[in-house]
């Protein structure tokens, strides 16, 4: 395949997930991010912003490492997954985390931002 073939294939198919990602983020959260960042709120931002740059971290470590198209379209649908399910165990654990969005407590949407941050960087690392 032309380089600039599989340049695009991975691009598109990276944005895609990413996409993906922000869909089912969204829809498993228990608040409504869009809504309360189109209102201002700040922590929501924090924590969806977070969480986007932690799962796309993930996805260039598996472009930069990965030998194929299947094998980074495999590590970046497993990346998502603990993505998702570590936003789940840390929000059981903190307790409160949709009383604390939507009251815009702006520490927590960076604690729970730099969690999904965390998390990404970790994933990214394993994957090198």
């Amino acid at each position: 395949m032309p380089a600039i073939l599989a340049y695009l294939l991975h691009l598109l198919t990276a944005a895609a997930m990413v996409l993906v990602f922000f869909v089912i983020y969204t829809r498993v959260t228990p608040f409504d991010e869009v809504t309360l960042i189109r209102q201002g709120n700040q922590a929501a931002a924090f924590s969806l912003g977070g969480a986007l740059v932690g799962f796309a971290v993930t996805l260039a470590s598996s472009l930069l490492h990965t030998a194929d198209y299947y094998q980074f379209a495999g590590w970046a649908a497993g990346a998502m997954l603990v993505q998702i399910l570590v936003y789940a165990v840390a929000t059981s654990l903190l307790k409160m985390s949709k009383d604390q969005i939507e009251a815009d407590n702006k520490a927590f949407g960076v604690l729970l931002g730099a969690i999904s941050l965390s998390i990404g960087l970790i994933n990214a690392g394993c994957i090198s």
